[in-house]
């Protein structure tokens, strides 16, 4: 089994990667850490404990995080894509909710790789407030984290929230350069690239709706993002994007990575939040650390995967 710790900021898509995290047999979800977010870390926070409940986790410990981002402040969130509540109007639908945690997002997972004898996975899907003030105030633990799987950030894909960039970095900026660029944690990167060429059908969800409890309450939060995605896009559909990185965390090799150093713009222009991309090979290799930054996976073995995973009935 894999020791897993999920930092997350639920939002839809993240609903669905909780779920392939709390279901998966593969894994050891020792705590959930919540963050700001596509609504506030109360709200986050709320929808965690909700989801562990309808997921049958109560053993799951829940840490309240970061409420704000390192440096600046921001206003925006993702109302408009995940719903007011982040879950689509549905967040009452979820539950019981789990116990809150006594420890905050930072101590909680102190706690959990002291107490580990092994190498523990950080699967971050949401800002990375809390894994860069949890490298900064204890960098005794580094070495006790076995791999980050980020999603976040776009090499060529653009922004999803600004010209330049991704929500999650975009969220903050600083804490993304620290997580990325100053990091000596190897780090896989699920960028816009891929998650966007991952996509779920009305059709599909109305599919995952008929196996189960599970499956139908997931479905349900869909209707804002699928009016979001077809006005942007032009046709109604569901980019799973921590789904992705969930199943990369507990399955490696589901992407396809290469190695590549990440930066990213802390300015206060119009590219603050992007990631910088250096594809210059073993030349930029040779002067700074790599990121697996994931460009490539079967969309169609993924969508089959997700749905094998979240027809799967609450674990005892």
């Amino acid at each position: 089994m894999i020791p897993l710790i999920v930092d997350t900021d639920p939002g839809v898509d993240d609903a669905f990667a909780l779920a392939v995290a709390a279901l998966s047999p593969e894994a050891d979800l020792r705590a959930v850490t919540t963050v700001h977010g596509n609504v506030d870390v109360e709200r986050t926070t709320d929808n965690a404990r909700r989801l562990l409940g309808t997921f049958g986790r109560p053993d799951v410990p829940v840490g309240r995080g970061a409420g704000v981002p390192l440096v600046h402040a921001i206003e925006q969130r993702s109302d408009d894509i995940h719903g007011g509540d982040g879950l689509g109007g549905r967040a009452a639908d979820f539950g019981p909710p789990v116990a809150e945690s006594s420890l905050r997002a930072v101590a909680l997972m102190a706690s959990v790789l002291e107490a580990s004898t092994e190498p523990v996975t950080i699967a971050a899907i949401g800002p990375f407030t809390n894994i860069a003030t949890l490298l900064s105030a204890r960098p005794d633990l580094e070495e006790r984290i076995g791999r980050f799987v980020l999603m976040g950030g776009s090499i060529a894909f653009g922004g999803n929230v600004s010209a330049a960039a991704e929500f999650n970095v975009w969220g903050d900026p600083e804490a993304a350069r620290r997580v990325l660029a100053a990091s000596n944690v190897p780090t896989t990167m699920v960028p816009l690239d891929l998650t966007m060429r991952i996509t779920l059908s009305a059709d599909w969800l109305d599919d995952l709706a008929t196996t189960g409890p599970i499956g139908a309450a997931l479905a349900s939060t869909r209707e804002s993002y699928l009016a979001a995605y077809s006005a942007r896009f032009g046709h109604a559909a569901m980019a799973v994007h921590d789904a992705v990185a969930l199943l990369e965390a507990l399955t490696p090799g589901t992407v396809t990575t290469t190695p590549m150093p990440v930066d990213v713009d802390t300015s206060t222009g119009p590219g603050r939040g992007s990631t910088i991309a250096d594809m210059r090979g073993a030349e930029a290799i040779a002067v700074a650390r790599p990121v697996d930054v994931a460009l490539e996976a079967d969309a169609t073995a993924v969508r089959a995967e997700l749905r094998r995973r979240l027809a799967s009935p609450p674990s005892s």
